[in-house]
């Protein structure tokens, strides 16, 4: 089900008009799409901030005004480059009757045999390029790596998605590895420097003594 998030109009087009809006908590929008021209709109921070945390790949309701309730999905979003606050995003209207490409999260489930085994699981893939319908989009992509041994490496043609998903991610992409674990070398004692000199006098003297 997609998350409804609702629109303002807006009519100033300048930096200073964006700035005021930021200064307000609000962060300045465009849609666009096939049946929508493009709008610029306004968005409240916390709820488009809350929304991207949860899923930035969502589909969207946006209620704009004027245009009605449009599905939508986040094409585009601006940071500022030191303090990273949303700048600007851009909304793209869909067709839900077309394929999307979009990015879904991976989930990595399972103990792998290797890690039993004392390896260590390295995650290579956090996220997974695919094309579907957007009715079809899942929320998260399972990965199970149970049965990955040391020295082994799972790849994305190995995973098994629903009818009608096309994984675009290239298919010899790793998704996680086993790494072999290291053998921790033993510690070596390291001798002082002149304790086989210190010695000589004493055992000269020994011996010095012993002939008289």
């Amino acid at each position: 089900m997609a998350t409804t998030l609702k629109a303002e109009a807006r009519s100033g087009r300048t930096k200073g008009d964006r700035n005021r809006l930021r200064a307000e908590g609000k962060v300045p929008a465009v849609v666009y799409g096939k049946k929508v021209p493009q709008t610029s709109i306004a968005i409240d921070q916390k709820e488009l901030l809350a929304l991207i945390k949860a899923n930035r790949h969502a589909i969207i309701e946006l209620d704009v005004p004027q245009l009605g309730k449009q599905p939508v999905m986040i094409n585009e979003i601006q940071r500022d480059a030191i303090n990273r606050q949303l700048l600007h995003v851009d909304f793209h209207q869909i067709n839900m009757d077309e394929p999307v490409n979009t990015t879904v999260r991976l989930e990595y489930t399972g103990e792998a045999i290797g890690v039993q085994e004392g390896g260590i699981l390295q995650i290579q893939l956090h996220e997974l390029d695919i094309r579907c319908l957007p009715t079809q989009i899942p929320s998260v992509i399972e990965v199970d790596v149970s049965s990955l041994g040391i020295g082994e490496n799972l790849l994305v043609s190995s995973l098994q998605l629903s009818a009608g998903i096309e994984i675009k991610t290239n298919e010899h992409d790793v998704l996680a590895t086993i790494l072999t674990p290291q053998k921790a070398e033993p510690e070596t004692v390291d001798e002082e420097p002149g304790a086989k000199t210190e010695d000589a006098p004493a055992e000269a003297a020994a011996k010095s003594e012993e002939t008289v």
